[in-house]
C-alpha cells in the first residue's frame, strides 16, 4: 500500500518519531525504486548529509549534515486543530467514553472532573465551554474544515500552539479566524513561512492582546507586514529568531506595550532608534542581543530624551556593554522606573558589588527598581550623597569650586558624571574633608563584624553583619529594611560596645558613617521599632 503524501508537500514540517524536520524534496532517488522525501532536520545531528547524495543534489541545508531521505510513510504530516484539541482533552472519537474513562478539562480556570460521558451531547457541552487551550506538541497542522473550530468551541480565548507542525502564517489566521474572541496567541517553535506583501487590516485578530512568536525564524521585516493584521496587540515575544535588523514602524504596533527581543543578535545599539518612536512601549527586553552601547544623541546632559517617551522596564542584562556612558544615557529616559543589566562587562570595573549599585542609583535620578530589588528613598540619598563624595576630587581637579561662580567644571568631567552638578545642588558641593580617603570608583572600606539586636523582638535572632566603616546609618536602615522588612523611617538605631557593657549610644544622624560614631568590631546594632 502506497502512503499518502500532501499535494503541498514541499515546505511542509513533519515529525519522524521525536524528531522535527521540512519537506525539502519529493521524488525518486536513483538506483532505489519507490518515492523518498527529502527532509532537513532541525537537530543537524539527525542527518546525513547536505541533501546531496551519490553526487547528485536534490535539496539544500543550511548544514553540511542536516538532511537524510525517509520513506513517506515515516512522515507525520499532523492533524487538524479540532482533532487535537479533542484528543488532548479526552474528547476525541477514539476513546471509550462509555466505560467510565476519567477525565479532567479546564474551563476557564476551574478544573472539572467527570466520568463515563456516554453521549455526544455531553461531550459537545464540554467544548464548548472550552476557554484556555493548549494543544503543544500535538502535531497540529492545518485548520481543518471550515468553520468546524467555531461551532464547537466557540468560547476558546487562549491558545497554545507551540512546537507543532504549522508551516505557514496562513495557517494559523486561518485557525484565528474561526476564533472571534482570541485574546492569547502563543505560536512558539513551529518555522513557519510569513507574508511578503503587506497584511490587509482585518478582524481575523481584532482581539489579540499577546502574541508569542519565539523561535519562528521570523525577520523584522516578516513582523511589520503582519502587523496591520494586530491593531490591539499590548505584547510581542520574538525571542530567538535570528534578527539583525529593525525598521522604523509605520502606522503599526502603535498599541504595543511590551517588546522582547532577547536572544537576537542585533547588529548594534544603534537599531533601538528605529523602535524608539512607539507610543504606549513601557517594557523593552533585550537579554542577550549582542549591544554594546546605548546612546539617546537628541538629549544633551541633563536633558530628556524624546524616544521611548513611555518606557518604564528595561532589560539589558546578558549583553557587552562596557563604558559607564550607556548607563548615563539612560538617565535621558523621561518614563524609566526600573533596569536589569546584569552580567555586562561595564560592572566588572568595580569589585564592590554595594558600591556598583550605588553608582548605578546615582547616575539615574528616576529609577526604582535595579535589577529586581526595590530601591528605598534612603538608599537613593546614600548612594547619591556617597557618589559625591568619591567623584569629588575628580571634580575639583576638572574645574569644579565651592564659588559657584568659580564653578566651570570640565566638559570631560560633565561628560563622565553628568548629574554631578544636579546632585550638588540638591546636597551641596562635598566640603573638603569629606574627600580625604576616597578613591574614585572604589571605596575601600575596612570592614566591622557587629552583631545585628533586636532587644524587644526575642523571638528575632542576632544576626552577624560585615559592614563597612564608612557606611552611613541611613544605608544600615536600607539594610535592615530587606532584612527584617520594616521601614527605615520607623526603626530606631544604637550601638553597644563590647567594652563597656550596659551603655548605649543613640545612632541618631542618618547622614553620618558608622566610623563617626566610633564603632567597632565585636559591638552590637541595637534595633527597635
Amino acid at each position: 500500500m502506497t502512503a499518502w503524501i500532501p499535494s503541498d508537500a514541499l515546505g511542509r514540517r513533519i515529525l519522524c518519531g521525536t524528531e522535527y524536520g521540512t519537506v525539502r524534496y519529493v521524488g525518486s532517488v536513483p538506483p532505489t525504486a519507490g518515492i523518498w522525501l527529502g527532509i532537513e532536520w532541525d537537530d543537524p545531528q539527525r542527518g546525513k548529509h547536505d541533501g546531496t547524495y551519490e553526487g547528485t543534489q536534490y535539496f539544500k541545508c543550511r548544514h553540511s549534515t542536516g538532511g537524510s531521505f525517509i520513506r513517506p510513510n515515516k512522515a507525520n504530516f499532523g492533524v487538524d486543530f479540532l482533532t487535537a484539541i479533542k484528543d488532548r482533552y479526552g474528547l476525541s472519537d477514539k476513546q471509550d467514553v462509555q466505560h467510565g474513562a476519567e477525565n479532567a478539562l479546564v474551563f476557564g480556570k476551574k478544573a472539572v472532573e467527570f466520568v463515563g460521558m456516554d453521549s455526544i451531547a455531553q461531550q459537545q457541552r464540554q467544548l464548548n465551554q472550552l476557554v484556555d487551550i493548549s494543544v503543544r506538541e500535538c502535531a497540529v497542522s492545518h485548520a481543518g474544515q471550515k468553520e468546524e473550530i467555531h461551532r464547537t468551541c466557540p468560547s476558546i480565548k487562549h491558545i497554545n500552539l507551540s512546537k507543532n507542525l504549522i508551516s505557514a502564517w496562513d495557517t494559523v489566521t486561518a485557525i484565528a479566524s474561526q476564533v472571534p474572541n482570541l485574546e492569547t496567541l502563543n505560536i512558539s517553535e513551529n518555522k513557519m513561512k510569513f507574508s511578503s506583501t503587506p497584511t490587509s487590516v482585518s478582524s481575523v485578530f481584532s482581539k489579540l492582546r499577546i502574541l508569542a512568536l519565539n523561535q519562528t525564524e521570523i525577520t523584522w521585516t516578516e513582523v511589520l507586514l503582519c502587523a496591520p493584521g494586530w491593531p490591539a496587540l499590548e505584547e510581542l515575544y520574538l525571542t530567538s529568531n535570528s534578527i539583525t535588523v529593525l525598521e522604523r514602524p509605520d502606522n503599526v504596533l502603535q498599541t504595543l506595550k511590551l517588546l522582547d527581543l532577547s536572544d537576537n543578535q542585533l547588529l548594534d545599539g544603534n537599531q533601538l532608534h528605529l523602535i524608539a518612536h512607539l507610543p504606549r512601549l513601557e517594557q523593552l527586553i533585550l537579554r542577550n542581543t549582542g549591544i554594546a552601547s546605548i546612546t539617546f544623541p537628541d538629549a544633551g546632559f541633563g536633558c530628556k530624551t524624546k524616544m521611548f517617551p513611555s518606557l518604564k522596564c528595561l532589560v539589558i542584562k546578558d549583553n557587552k556593554i562596557s563604558q559607564w556612558s550607556s548607563i548615563n544615557e539612560l538617565d535621558k529616559l523621561p518614563s524609566l522606573q526600573s533596569l536589569q543589566c546584569q552580567n555586562n562587562p561595564f560592572m566588572n570595573t568595580e569589585k564592590n558589588p554595594e558600591t556598583l549599585r550605588q553608582l548605578i542609583i546615582a547616575k539615574i535620578s528616576q529609577l526604582e527598581v535595579l535589577n529586581k530589588s526595590e530601591i528605598l528613598p534612603a538608599e537613593r540619598k546614600g548612594a547619591e550623597l556617597d557618589y559625591c563624595k568619591i567623584f569629588g576630587k575628580d571634580w575639583l581637579a576638572a574645574g569644579g569650586n565651592w564659588n559657584p561662580e568659580k564653578n566651570k567644571p570640565s566638559e570631560e568631567f560633565l561628560a563622565a558624571h553628568p548629574r554631578y552638578p544636579l546632585l550638588c545642588l540638591k546636597y551641596g558641593a562635598p566640603e573638603e574633608g569629606e574627600l580625604k580617603g576616597q578613591q574614585p570608583s572604589t571605596l575601600k572600606n575596612q570592614l566591622l563584624t557587629l552583631t545585628i539586636k533586636c532587644p524587644e523582638k526575642p523571638e528575632q535572632k542576632p544576626v552577624e553583619k560585615k559592614l563597612p566603616e564608612s557606611m552611613t546609618i541611613q544605608k544600615v536602615k536600607g539594610l535592615l529594611y530587606r532584612l527584617l522588612k520594616v521601614p527605615g523611617s520607623e526603626l530606631k538605631l544604637s550601638y553597644e560596645s563590647s567594652k563597656l557593657e550596659g551603655k548605649e549610644v543613640e545612632l541618631d544622624n542618618d547622614l553620618k558613617p558608622l566610623q563617626f560614631y566610633s564603632i567597632e568590631s565585636g559591638d552590637s546594632v541595637l534595633v527597635r521599632w
